[in-house]
């Protein structure tokens, strides 16, 4: 039986500050709460339904809090406009890498990617093309609100996710002599250059782009035409579409 306090628990973990004095975040529905246990993301507790636990009683047996709940009640705690049958409570990992290790990977780093979503669904394509660093800024979206949890569908477990200060970061990358990859309106026709599978990829803010601070380390400008060229068409490229764009021409280009 889930209580009240238990209750309140859960609904103030919709706040950053409440999620890291805790060290969690909150999963919901079942294809997320299921690929989230399947990767052995730890777990501190877990609220399904009835039905939903004797489904699965061979995957949560051995969880160290298994709480039921009835429809109703999940609703009232969850963030989604259709209740899921679970929620899982999940710990937060930490994140360590070392300049030397990157020589070898492609990376991506996310220069003030402010929507959840943008971030989440990025998080998901870096685990889809097999990119597992990615680099944030600072003042990007936190990684474990709700919307961005949702978003990475799973691929949070498998993705190492870094808060950097962008310009430390990119002072020391640079010094490896490795690629720094940019995404601008004036740069070159991403289908006509030679991109290599070790380097960075940089993805800008959502409005503005790369910053002037950033710009300054990227050693190659790469662009995504529109077709056919000669013709108006949309101004821009949601970010996540870009990253998607941008990632399957360097993993293209490496078979």
């Amino acid at each position: 039986m889930l209580s009240k306090n238990k209750q309140k628990f859960i609904l103030s973990l919709n706040r950053k500050k409440i999620r890291d004095q805790n060290g969690v975040f909150v999963a919901e529905g079942h294809k997320l709460v299921t690929d989230l246990l399947s990767s052995n993301c730890p777990v501190e507790s877990l609220i399904a339904t009835d039905s939903w636990l004797q489904s699965h009683a061979s995957i949560v047996r051995d969880l160290p809090e298994i709480i039921s709940a009835t429809p109703e009640t999940l609703k009232k705690i969850s963030t989604l406009k259709s209740p899921p049958q679970v929620i899982g409570i999940f710990k937060q990992q930490a994140s360590v890498f070392s300049f030397d290790a990157l020589k070898d990977e492609l990376c991506l780093l996310l220069d003030e990617v402010q929507d959840p979503g943008n971030l989440g669904t990025i998080i998901r394509l870096a685990d889809w093309f097999g990119i597992t660093n990615v680099f944030c800024s600072e003042n990007c979206a936190d990684v474990y609100n709700s919307k961005t949890i949702q978003s990475t569908m799973g691929a949070i477990s498998r993705v190492a996710i870094h808060y950097v200060d962008a310009s430390a970061f990119l002072k020391e990358y640079t010094s490896l002599n490795i690629p720094v990859y940019g995404t601008f309106l004036d740069g070159n026709n991403i289908y006509q250059q030679a991109l290599k599978n070790q380097g960075l990829i940089v993805m800008g803010n959502e409005g503005k782009g790369i910053s002037q601070e950033v710009e300054h380390y990227v050693t190659h400008r790469l662009f995504i035409p529109s077709f056919p060229s000669d013709i108006p068409t949309s101004e821009s490229l949601n970010v996540s579409v870009a990253t998607a764009i941008t990632c399957a021409e360097f993993r293209r280009q490496a078979k």
